[in-house]
């Protein structure tokens, strides 16, 4: 099987050749401390893996980036407001004030290199003006935001045999990004219509700019973030989910599965029990990264909601980071609902600093074998 056809039958429950090697990254901090113990510097870090546990690489026809973007248009400047003990005050390129240690710089605010503590102090939509404002930056005709040669780019991606995936900001992330979390909350409360508002706006947005795109080519996958939720429960009830989100979610779903797509995922960490059956009822059938730290436990997950919902991710990090036997306990708890299907594993979340590259071989070995490839 190609990598797309194995990713495919693996999330619809069907009958793959193997379970996609899906581990998890590294970012800045944990690359670096791999290169202390053991990763050749200047070696990518997935071909060492691959060679350390005796597998060659697969090879796939070249990647197509279809170059069509969620983000708003245009940015707005990032500059450095003030610096001082120790930390930088920031204006962001989504227009909110923010501070970092000055350890990094912006440009760890406009992509996720490491894991990096923020504080926000101002968010760009604290008025109806500003809100008439901010829609001017989300036109789905702006130039730019689907590129000219998109026909020519999907030509060139249906002959693939790697995954084709689009992903986007679901409305409790976008109007997260525009309001703050604290603000979001409280005017779903008291000012829901005005919310409602801002979630048909960003809802019609998003089908605009993925219309184009749907019309040309069947995507293999697409995924929604949201982060909605905490160590232990959702950011907002359920009923809130179901009033002010599903709805996004059922029209979005409804335009995808037209497309031919069958794959809907969701990004989301924290505990997510609760909002899973919201999920399932719009359409949703994938979800990831599962932490276990917050209380999900995929072999639970699956004992619940059947073959309702795929899962990626889930495996536990901190026994990562314990290797030995506690690791393979782990994966041997984990390995029958490889076997069930519908289950790719893989850390829980990005790979973290405390996980050696001594363990993180060992593990991805194990993960090789419960997978098929060993």
């Amino acid at each position: 099987m190609t990598p797309r056809e194995r990713r495919i039958e693996t999330l619809l429950f069907g009958r793959p050749d193997k379970v996609p090697l899906v581990p998890g990254g590294p970012r800045e901090s944990t690359l670096e401390a791999w290169r202390k113990q053991g990763l050749p510097e200047g070696r990518d870090w997935w071909g060492a893996l691959l060679e350390e546990i005796g597998l060659e690489p697969e090879k796939t026809k070249p990647r197509v980036d279809l170059g069509v973007s969620f983000r708003m248009m245009p940015q707005f400047e990032e500059k450095v407001l003030e610096h001082k003990d120790g930390h930088y005050i920031v204006q962001d390129w989504m227009g909110a004030i923010t501070e970092i240690s000055d350890e990094y710089d912006y440009t760890y605010i406009r992509s996720a290199k490491d894991f990096v503590t923020r504080k926000w102090h101002k968010f760009p939509v604290e008025s109806r003006r500003d809100w008439e404002e901010m829609k001017r930056r989300y036109d789905s005709r702006t130039p730019g935001r689907i590129p000219a040669d998109l026909a020519d780019r999907c030509a060139k991606a249906r002959d693939r045999d790697w995954t084709l995936a689009i992903h986007f900001n679901g409305p409790f992330w976008q109007l997260r990004e525009w309001l703050g979390l604290e603000n979001l909350c409280m005017m779903m409360v008291e000012d829901p219509a005005f919310v409602e508002d801002m979630i048909g706006f960003w809802t019609e947005f998003v089908r605009a700019t993925l219309e184009p795109v749907l019309r040309l080519i069947t995507p293999d996958e697409v995924g929604i973030s949201e982060d909605m939720a905490y160590k232990a429960h959702s950011m907002i009830s359920p009923a809130m989910a179901r009033r002010f989100l599903m709805p996004a979610y059922r029209k979005w779903v409804d335009d995808i599965r037209q497309s031919g797509c069958r794959i809907v995922a969701m990004d989301s960490d924290g505990r997510i029990d609760e909002l899973i059956p919201i999920w399932i009822e719009s359409g949703i059938n994938c979800c990831n990264p599962v932490e276990v730290a917050a209380g999900n436990d995929v072999v639970d997950l699956r004992r619940r909601f059947g073959k309702d919902m795929a899962f990626w991710g889930g495996v536990d990090k901190r026994l990562i980071a314990a290797g030995g036997a506690a690791l393979k306990r782990e994966i041997t708890r984990l390995e029958p609902v490889v076997r069930d299907g519908g289950y790719i594993p893989g850390c829980d979340h990005g790979v973290p600093p405390d996980i050696s590259w001594k363990n993180f071989v060992e593990y991805s070995r194990l993960l090789a074998e419960v997978c098929g490839w060993l």
